[in-house]
């Protein structure tokens, strides 16, 4: 087994880290097809299977508070292995639920370890990869780990329709089972600045209170939540509005759906050959205004009647394309100068990010059955918060 120290980056990390973060969007995207299959299998409506999406980020949210201090002190690899092991198990109870709150307290437990993928996984790229690249190589793990994404919802709902809801959870357990088997063979330790007293409170807050005194880290912070949660909005309406409204498939909502994981593609492609010349503030800048744009237009389009596949799909492209662009680069400038509060600094933005889109999620999901109109309304919101909050936290100079 794996369990010395990578000191330099590699494709087989590159690999690796990117499995490992693409077990978030894997976790919401596959299974997202059958959401309203869900509402009749137990017998409830939207807004209560929509928790199974919002619950899960509410748990994925504090618990990486809990992983970024524990990798900070103890190292990524310990905490990339326990969390695949709680995920794996939690999969399984998600297989066997027969009402929808076990469901959800399935869910709640599968995100605890599902995000120690994405939290660990930037902590290893500032690890390895160190400042100044890290955020052309968390471009290109974007940009890869959107397979998952692209295609997660079309997998699921193929699986949904020949095998039922639970096959896409039997699927998600297998792939945390490999990815368990890899980690322990293959991973090895990054953190080359372990703190000792990183888990103490008193030290965790002292490291919050610096972080969230940056102007900088705050801007990039709630610039990446809400470019993310514009992106969630869609996630937790666009199966109801899609199937509900046009009448698709579940494989058909799929194919859909990938549209948007094409624009969310094309962003991280774009940022990852123009961060070295252009740089990652104006690359944060470019993306927040055009998200702000294409959002504004879906919801003009939705208030003027023009209710077509191509008035969401069209300005969604847009609105992922701009998340491609806004989130590699806000988390790598965040991360850049915090070499050794990495996993706090990772863990804060990752809470913030997951803990506002669950509320996001919520408010979609409590409005969606009424019509679209909601969902565009909260994308087009939480996209103009992204260029506003840049420009009015993160300072001028500097690039």
């Amino acid at each position: 087994m794996a369990s010395g120290r990578l000191t330099s980056p590699s494709l087989g990390l590159g690999v690796m880290v990117t499995t490992l973060v693409a077990l978030g969007p894997l976790s919401t995207d596959l299974y997202l097809p059958s959401l309203p299959a869900l509402a009749e299998v137990f017998a409830t409506d939207a807004a209560r299977v929509q928790l199974t999406l919002s619950v899960y980020l509410a748990g994925f949210a504090v618990a990486q508070l809990a992983y970024g201090a524990l990798s900070d002190r103890f190292g990524r690899r310990p905490l990339v292995l326990a969390g695949l092991a709680i995920y794996f198990l939690a999969s399984l109870a998600c297989v066997f639920a027969t009402t929808v709150e076990q469901l959800i307290v399935a869910r709640f437990v599968q995100a605890v370890g599902a995000c120690a993928g994405p939290v660990l996984g930037r902590a290893i790229i500032r690890d390895a990869w160190g400042p100044l690249e890290s955020a052309r190589a968390l471009a290109y793990v974007s940009g890869a780990m959107a397979l998952a994404p692209l295609v997660g919802p079309a997998l699921g709902g193929l699986l949904t329709v020949a095998f039922g809801w639970q096959s896409n959870f039997v699927v998600l357990a297998v792939y945390a089972g490999l990815q368990a088997v890899a980690a322990a063979f293959w991973l090895g330790e990054t953190n080359r600045h372990k703190d000792p007293g990183a888990t103490r409170v008193v030290a965790v807050l002292a490291n919050f209170r610096v972080l969230l005194g940056d102007r900088r880290y705050l801007g990039c912070l709630l610039g990446l939540s809400f470019s993310y949660s514009a992106l969630f909005a869609f996630i937790s309406g666009s199966s109801f509005v899609l199937i509900g409204r046009f009448a698709l498939s579940p494989a058909a909502f799929g194919l859909c759906f990938s549209s948007a994981v094409a624009g969310y593609i094309a962003g991280t492609q774009l940022a990852s050959q123009l961060v070295r010349r252009l740089g990652s503030d104006r690359l944060m800048v470019a993306g927040g205004w055009l998200g702000a744009l294409a959002g504004s237009a879906m919801l003009a389009l939705e208030l003027a009647g023009l209710h077509t596949l191509a008035a969401v799909l069209a300005p969604m492209f847009l609105v992922a394309a701009s998340v491609g662009l806004v989130m590699p680069m806000a988390g790598a400038r965040a991360l850049a100068p915090y070499p050794q509060m990495a996993g706090a600094a990772s863990a804060l933005m990752g809470f913030s990010q997951m803990a506002i889109a669950a509320v996001v999620g919520m408010a979609v999901g409590h409005g969606v059955a009424a019509g679209a109109t909601v969902m565009a309304a909260t994308v087009a919101a939480c996209t103009v918060l992204v260029p506003l909050c840049y420009m009015l936290l993160v300072p001028r100079n500097g690039r």
